[in-house]
């Protein structure tokens, strides 16, 4: 196996990462706060087409980025009306997001069908970006590090900041924390805010890095993994980006065997692989004695005052 391979494996897997450790943090603040939604996929997609689109429009891939978290958060803010005010069902809400998201952004990028964006690449000089070996620390699209500095950052707001320990206490006891004077609707909009947004680049990722065109559901089901992703970290940061890993290994193995050519398996189990093992974690976790006892206790719980 020769350092090459290896270097490009290593490349491969943390561009399949990125995505779904994107949206999985956003999912894992919006469920600490006590909200499940189940419409991340639809998310990404709405953030996938508005970063294109912006990125199009302007020839500013920042911006793009920017487009994305807007398109992202936006959608989201349809879904927490809807469950927060109106006290809707978090599940079948959030499914309803997801297609509402897939629609949506299909019938957007039929403008932008055949056209590309420069893709997103690294903004390191080229030539650490494209040197051999060093390409494997500098060689990244800025989403990645931006990926990866937000582990710990939602790491240090969760346990550390005033802020977090309240939302916190939302997730948990949502009416302790509005006897105690905290505003519990307001604290569950600003998290699925900021889980919509996660979502939404993630979904640019797509679009903008990955392959730098639109194409309908191109996100292809990340959005699910993303939410399993959740419930396999045991709602810790750590663990989440550990587990995104995991998953982006097995999506690359896919794309290896593919490529390899391993005809004993037809090659829709190795696409549908990643998919099977999602379920097969959760399965396991679940017959785990306990291991629900990291959910936040009000999850999926509307509040009424």
């Amino acid at each position: 196996m020769s350092i090459d391979f290896i270097i490009a494996a290593i490349i491969t897997v943390v561009g399949l990462t990125t995505p779904i450790l994107l949206a999985g943090l956003g999912e894992l603040v919006v469920e600490k706060a006590g909200v499940l939604n189940l419409g991340v996929e639809g998310m990404m997609l709405m953030g996938a087409i508005s970063g294109f689109g912006v990125t199009v429009m302007t020839f500013n891939p920042w911006l793009g980025v920017l487009g994305a978290a807007v398109g992202g958060s936006a959608s989201s803010m349809i879904f927490a009306f809807l469950v927060l005010q109106l006290n809707s069902n978090q599940v079948a809400t959030g499914l309803a997001l997801t297609i509402f998201g897939t629609g949506l952004s299909s019938l957007i990028g039929l403008s932008f069908v055949g056209r590309i964006v420069a893709p997103f690449n690294t903004f390191f000089p080229a030539s650490l970006a494209r040197d051999p070996i060093l390409k494997v620390f500098f060689g990244y699209s800025p989403l990645v590090y931006f990926a990866l500095i937000m582990v710990p950052l939602v790491a240090w707001f969760l346990k550390s900041t005033r802020g977090g320990l309240i939302l916190r206490a939302v997730g948990e006891n949502d009416h302790s924390a509005h006897s105690l004077g905290y505003s519990v609707i307001g604290v569950r909009y600003a998290a699925i805010a900021f889980g919509g947004a996660m979502a939404g680049i993630g979904g640019a990722y797509f679009s903008m890095v990955i392959t730098p065109m639109w194409a309908e559901r191109m996100t292809a089901g990340r959005g699910w993994i993303a939410l399993a992703l959740v419930v396999f970290a045991s709602w810790r940061t750590g663990r989440l980006l550990v587990g995104a890993y995991f998953f982006g290994i097995l999506m690359a193995l896919e794309l290896y065997a593919k490529a390899a050519g391993f005809s004993f398996m037809p090659s829709q189990f190795w696409a549908a692989m990643p998919y099977l093992m999602t379920v097969i974690v959760l399965a396991l976790i679940s017959a785990r004695k306990g291991a629900a006892t990291n959910a936040p206790a009000c999850l999926g719980k509307p509040f009424t005052a």
